[in-house]
């Protein structure tokens, strides 16, 4: 299984705006992602609800995994996306 741990670059963690921002990329990246708090149970990355509940805080780490065919490209976009914390979805994402 592909996994890409990284520390949350918004500084309001993943809320609203930028949990939005990643579920748009993460449905996007064409593969089944999960994200998870460090140690805690991972959930689907295209949820909203899912990452909304994590209750991830800017600078704390989190995983990203997939065991698809394709998904360290992947998710080497979706921890670029969370690591800066950028404010648009970028087109290449």
């Amino acid at each position: 299984m592909a996994e890409r741990r990284v520390n949350v670059g918004w500084a309001e963690g993943l809320h609203a705006r930028p949990a939005s921002i990643f579920v748009r990329a993460a449905t996007a990246a064409g593969v089944p992602v999960t994200i998870a708090k460090a140690e805690g149970n991972p959930v689907n990355a295209a949820s909203m609800l899912a990452v909304l509940g994590l209750g991830a805080q800017g600078g704390e780490e989190i995983v990203l995994a997939s065991d698809a065919e394709g998904a360290d490209a992947a998710l080497d976009r979706l921890a670029k996306l969370v690591a800066d914390g950028l404010e648009e979805l970028p087109e290449t994402v």
